[in-house]
């Protein structure tokens, strides 16, 4: 589901060229496979956003209908519901469009190439991988590092806080018979939500309570998947967003969370989510960062921007993003 949102390359040799030119043809391919890319996960995205809608018209909770992990024999059956799954895709796209296209500017901002951003297609439950670009040239200092870093997530959220707004005013109670009682898939609510749920709630006193019986608009599902994106992303380790925000903070600072998240990621996913395993063998060969000059250091205002993505970090992530889904659980 998440990918890291942007690599840089290793160092080049003294004697190798540093940027390598790229022509129009290239240009031309990568545009192609980016356009390719997007019209697959718009399907894709299409497909889970109509089983969504379509349970959420029936006051059903959002994967109850039997599409199982991967919902394209149910469009088959029903292709005519296809269309109903527009508000999830536009919305979680937007997310993750908004999100790249950030380090897309950043990157154009202080003169480093890169790929153009890329949504990564997946046949299940969500309907896409998540989202990436490629630097293709050497980060020039720290502080391009930092802004490349932050600037994504915070693009990203300028599209996830309008869609959490609007989700939580679309939904409604659960109402399907047999249904209210549990939902088929318990997600945790990370502090992001829970704060604007408070929030919406004083100007809108008949929203439902965030219990079993809530049952959420799949643009608010969109928005949550987009919530949990960032919060992966922005985990201070590797290369992901967080770990270069804390690379260009500070070299070891990145190399001691690094080697003490992975650690953590495992125990997580023992006691917690299942997930967190995956996500600590994929930080695995990405433990060293490639280096960036220090000059010229971080200003202050800078400092604060990484602050920013710290407590970016903190809303958005959940320790236990669903429920029941531990090693441990799967064990017994």
């Amino acid at each position: 589901m998440g990918q890291p949102a942007f690599q840089i390359p290793r160092p080049f040799p003294e004697s190798a060229p540093r940027i390598v030119p790229v022509g129009p043809a290239s240009h031309l391919e990568q545009a192609g496979v980016a356009l390719c890319l997007l019209g697959l996960s718009i399907f894709t995205t299409l497909s889970t956003g109509a089983v969504l809608m379509y349970n959420f018209h029936r006051g059903a909770p959002p994967f109850a209908v039997n599409a199982g992990f991967f919902p394209f024999a149910w469009i088959v059956r029903h292709p005519e519901l296809l269309s109903a799954g527009w508000p999830f895709a536009l919305t979680l796209l937007g997310i993750l469009s908004a999100h790249e296209l950030g380090h897309y500017a950043a990157c154009r901002v202080h003169g480093v190439r890169s790929s153009l951003p890329w949504v990564l297609p997946a046949p299940t439950l969500i309907g896409t991988f998540g989202a990436f670009i490629r630097l293709r040239s050497r980060v020039p200092s720290r502080i391009a590092l930092l802004d490349i870093g932050v600037a994504g997530p915070l693009a990203g959220m300028l599209v996830a806080v309008p869609a959490l707004i609007s989700g939580l005013l679309l939904s409604q109670p659960m109402t399907a018979p047999g249904f209210r009682s549990s939902a088929s898939i318990s997600v945790g609510v990370p502090l992001a939500l829970s704060g604007i749920y408070t929030i919406v709630r004083l100007f809108h006193p008949a929203l439902p309570p965030l219990d079993a019986s809530f049952n959420p608009h799949p643009v608010l599902v969109a928005a949550w998947i987009g919530l949990f994106i960032t919060s992966v992303n922005l985990m201070p380790a590797g290369q992901l967003d967080g770990g270069h925000i804390l690379y260009a903070v500070s070299p070891r600072l990145h190399r001691w969370a690094t080697n003490t998240l992975v650690f953590l990621l495992f125990f997580a996913g023992t006691m917690f989510w299942i997930g967190w395993l995956v996500w600590g063998c994929f930080l695995l060969p990405s433990l060293r960062h490639p280096s960036v000059p220090e000059v010229p250091t971080l200003s202050r205002s800078r400092v604060w921007l990484a602050v920013v993505g710290l407590v970016l970090f903190i809303l958005t992530f959940t320790l236990q993003p669903f429920a029941g889904g531990s090693l441990m659980n799967f064990l017994h």
